[in-house]
């Protein structure tokens, strides 16, 4: 097989993966905030095990639930980006402007879906935290590794598009000179 065939075969491939993240990934949330134990829920809040002190109220995981569906909610609409950016590939259309755009969009969803994570976990601190008795309550800000990274690889995706863009227009420009 050539090239452009394993190109478009592997490109299918990860379109359907798209698509089983864009489904499961909300699904696996809402048990997850239905099912899990306090302790694990305090991870969400970036808080220690022990930090949640009252029983935890459905009203609490509701709250948790969406305030994670949130940044979930980005990562889906890049995830459909990116989707359609390898069926564009799957179709043998690898450098035109439409796929630039998906991958720029990707990007700016997983970047955006970061700064909501960020923003998230510290109102789960709040959230989960608010029936602890007073001096017990917590508000957690913070930034890991994690976020580090995920934001590395957005703006790398973009500047990547971005290069792929600049390249269509310099063809584009060779190709009507000739």
């Amino acid at each position: 097989m050539d090239n452009a065939g394993r190109i478009q075969r592997f490109s299918r491939w990860l379109a359907l993966l798209c698509l089983v993240l864009i489904v499961v990934l909300p699904v696996t949330l809402l048990l997850y905030w239905t099912l899990e134990p306090p302790e694990g829920l305090a991870e969400q809040g970036q808080l220690a095990i022990g930090a949640i002190k009252a029983p935890i109220e459905t009203w609490q995981r509701v709250a948790g639930a969406a305030l994670s569906l949130l940044p979930v909610g980005m990562l889906i609409a890049g995830l459909l980006q990116a989707r359609r950016c390898f069926l564009l590939f799957a179709a043998g259309r690898v450098f035109v402007s439409e796929a630039t755009l998906c991958l720029r969009r990707f990007a700016g969803w997983v970047a955006a879906s970061v700064a909501a994570g960020m923003l998230a976990s510290t109102a789960l601190s709040v959230v989960l935290t608010i029936n602890n008795p007073p001096g017990m309550r917590q508000l957690v800000i913070g930034v890991g590794s994690n976020e580090v990274f995920t934001l590395s690889f957005a703006a790398m995706v973009w500047l990547m598009a971005a290069v792929i863009a600049h390249g269509q227009t310099l063809a584009e420009e060779n190709a009507s000179f000739v």
